[in-house]
């Protein structure tokens, strides 16, 4: 028995390094997303800053967990076997949990997650005891606080208005004060604006970093009063010389040095998130496990006690970690910051719902969006209609964006407002903490940014439903990671409470299966995105344009060749399977070249003033592209339809007509392949004559298909669909034609000495 219950501790133990992996990737959009948005600073300085921050916090760390999360269960109403069986329920999910969110590239908060998980794990194991000694529903309020749960969603509501008004309202404040070209007004009011962010980044070190550090009860004075609480009793005096020190500090620099103000206050809230997170939310990681550990040992000291009688009151106050333990996790986390794609995915989707230019849009439009948007601009057009003609003219010179840079290497935002992002969070989680409100620091940084995006005019008209949309999914995600949280937990521990070792086992090999899958599916996305920047850029000479049509134009001819001969190779052997997958393939060339076209402005607009004839033909070879994937589409689709449907299969001679076609259709993509990739465009008119040559052979199919209905050897189900076939066959092949020509005139031109 001994070894079955270390066995669940050396479990625990390896699901808290994966547990620590998957949610530094989630929390790290918590303190690298305005440094990173801004490119305040080189991303290996940003990471090294935020790692210090990180390893200093861990460090400092008491390491002490309520494991009772301030009341979501009581330890003293369960035994050791039951602790147990929670606890890994609860590290399972978690690690599963946030793992998805990671590759969705959407934030969500560690805590809430832990909290209901524990919540829903407990409540599991609760119903399960309730049952065995005949008690009744009613018990459950003994076992566990459901009150929390409502305490923690209205923790999400309070942090999400909080944050987001406060956010757009500052910022707003002072993009009225020092504008988009803000340069010259920081030479007299960076020094004030400076050391009021730096007093407020400041505050929340004190505030939020002290708290749970190990040199929080660190005696001050002749009444030796805990540090915390010297802290909270001279939070005045503090804030002022706080201010009054930076601000002459700052100013001093700037005359001696010629510092980055700005630069200088995004680097240090960066340090200080990142501080006070590992030295908050590392327990969260390794909390859970650690009284795992704790639990057991406890229970071998009783002397032989019964699992099933052992009673877990000891864990109704904290559990303390070992320093070792906070080194080794406070350094999984740096390395995981550093290496993990998905962190970086995260704090993409922040970066992007947030920037200042326009582009490719990642979430789509929803009803909801559109209603608030619209609603916006109506609101928008009332106010400014009731406000004299010189206070609109006012405003509107003040928000006149910098000139935008149309370079992927460019800021996302200024540092003006990454300063603010960070001023306005710090500042808030720490109001918050220090008056004990449940504000959560993922939905306060997150909701922030979003607030002064939208105060920097950043969701324009062209861009709003799409960023109000990604703020929506965001959002619902964050309430469904509490309902995911318990839903998945609690099932989970009831898994395990009704099988046992072989139930573990399974559950630990899903998990690891789980987060291999994803990792695999999202190493495979980050595969397609690198694949798909083949654009055009504004640095590109005329060797790499070339180069890079090209990669494009045989991609696509040969993903066309492919998914034409396989589609209704497929349909003639009747392989529903491969006809589905046919059908994947052409959704993948579609999306690609939706994408390419949506991307045709941005991609025209990096081109020199001298390349508008390049630009011309460039356009018609997305559009060729374009219009190969939709002929696809309207031929496979149909097919496909009919394949499930179980419609009755092509008869033996339209069979061999078919194979037919596929067979010269082949011969000519592989013509085409070699004209591109060989840049023989004196073969263009073969492949014209071997176009018509098909065109001819497509003409005597349809007529025997004529013979065929007169002969009512077919029905009309079948004749439109051979029909349908034949008519985007032509099509592609047209479409293909005019893609190598545009293709040719594209490299010609671009050919031509300037």
């Amino acid at each position: 028995m001994e070894n079955f219950y270390l066995i669940l501790v050396v479990i625990l133990f390896a699901l808290a390094i994966s547990d620590l992996v998957v949610g530094v990737s989630n929390d790290a959009v918590n303190f690298l997303n305005s440094a990173i948005g801004s490119k305040a600073a080189p991303k290996w300085v940003v990471f090294t800053l935020a790692a210090l921050g990180v390893l200093i916090g861990a460090t400092f760390s008491t390491g002490m967990m309520e494991v009772a999360r301030k009341g979501v269960f009581h330890p003293d109403m369960f035994v050791f076997s039951e602790i147990m069986v929670l606890f890994l329920a609860v590290m399972i999910t978690d690690v599963i949990l946030l793992d998805t969110f990671n590759s969705l590239g959407l934030p969500t908060s560690t805590t809430v997650s832990l909290v209901f998980e524990l919540l829903g794990s407990a409540v599991a194991v609760s119903l399960v005891k309730i049952k065995t000694l005949g008690g009744t529903f009613s018990d459950l309020a003994h076992y566990v606080n459901t009150g929390k749960a409502l305490a923690i969603i209205t923790g999400i509501l309070v942090s999400i208005i909080i944050a987001f008004s406060f956010g757009t309202l500052i910022q707003y404040l002072v993009r009225v004060i020092f504008t988009f070209r803000y340069k010259k007004k920081l030479r007299y009011l960076g020094s004030l604006f400076g050391g009021v962010a730096i007093t407020m980044i400041t505050y929340f070190i004190l505030i939020k970093g002290v708290d749970g550090s190990s040199f929080a009860s660190f005696p001050i004075g002749k009444g030796e009063i805990p540090l915390s609480e010297w802290i909270a009793t001279h939070t005045g005096v503090l804030l002022m010389g706080s201010l009054l020190g930076w601000t002459g500090i700052i100013q001093l620099l700037y005359w001696f040095f010629r510092i980055d103000i700005l630069k200088v206050v995004v680097l240090a809230g960066t340090f200080a998130l990142a501080m006070a997170f590992a030295g908050n939310d590392l327990v969260n990681f390794i909390g859970v496990p650690m009284a795992g550990f704790a639990s057991f040992k406890a229970w071998l000291a009783s002397g032989g006690a019964a699992p099933g009688e052992f009673n877990m009151q000891m864990l109704h106050g904290e559990v303390e970690t070992p320093f070792l333990f906070l080194l080794i996790a406070g350094l999984v986390m740096i390395f995981t910051l550093i290496t993990s794609k998905k962190a970086h995915a995260v704090v993409e989707t922040g970066v992007n719902l947030s920037r200042q230019s326009e582009g490719a849009e990642r979430f789509g439009s929803s009803a909801i969006a559109r209603a608030v948007v619209r609603s916006s601009v109506r609101l928008n057009k009332r106010v400014k209609s009731r406000l004299p003609e010189r206070v609109n003219s006012f405003i509107m010179n003040r928000f006149v964006p910098v000139e935008a840079i149309d370079d992927p290497s460019a800021p996302a935002f200024d540092k003006l407002r990454a300063a603010v992002n960070l001023m306005v969070a710090s500042s808030l989680i720490a109001f918050g903490t220090s008056l004990k409100l449940p504000l959560s620091t993922t939905y306060v940084t997150f909701m922030v940014a979003m607030g002064t995006s939208l105060a920097d005019r950043a969701w324009g008209r062209e861009s709003a439903v799409y960023r109000v949309s990604g703020v929506f999914a965001v959002v619902g995600g964050w309430f469904m990671t509490a309902i995911v949280a318990f839903t998945v937990s609690a099932l989970i521990a009831w898994t395990i409470s009704a099988g046992g070792m072989p139930v573990i086992i399974g559950l630990i090999t899903l998990a690891i299966v789980l987060v291999v899958r994803t990792h695999i599916s999202f190493r495979r996305k980050s595969r397609k995105a690198g694949e798909d920047e083949e654009l055009i850029s504004e640095g590109d000479e005329a060797g790499k344009r070339i180069e890079k049509c090209s990669s494009q134009v045989v991609k696509t001819i040969i993903s066309s060749n492919k998914i034409f001969s396989f589609a209704l190779d497929s349909f003639l052997k009747e392989d529903v399977s491969h006809m589905r997958e046919a059908m994947e393939m052409n959704n993948q060339l579609n999306a690609k070249t939706k994408k390419q076209k949506n991307k045709i402005i941005q991609t025209i607009s990096k081109m020199k003033r001298v390349d508008v004839d390049a630009g011309y033909f460039f356009i018609q070879v997305i559009d060729y592209q374009r219009e190969i994937a939709h002929s696809l589409h309207f031929l496979v689709d149909p097919l496909r339809e009919h394949l499930e449907n179980q419609h009755k299969p092509f008869t033996e001679s339209q069979s061999q007509e078919i194979r037919q076609m596929v067979t010269e259709i082949d011969e000519f993509f592989n013509l085409a392949i070699h004209i591109v990739k060989e840049e023989k465009f004196e073969s263009i008119d073969d492949l014209v004559t071997h176009r018509l040559r098909i065109m001819e052979t497509l003409y005597e199919i349809e007529k025997d298909q004529v013979k065929r209905i007169k002969n009512k050897e077919v029905n009309t189900r079948n004749s439109l669909l051979f029909f349908k076939a034949l008519t985007e066959t032509k099509n592609m092949l047209l479409h293909t034609v005019n893609l190598i020509k545009s293709y040719r005139d594209f490299i010609l031109v671009n050919q031509k000495p300037l």
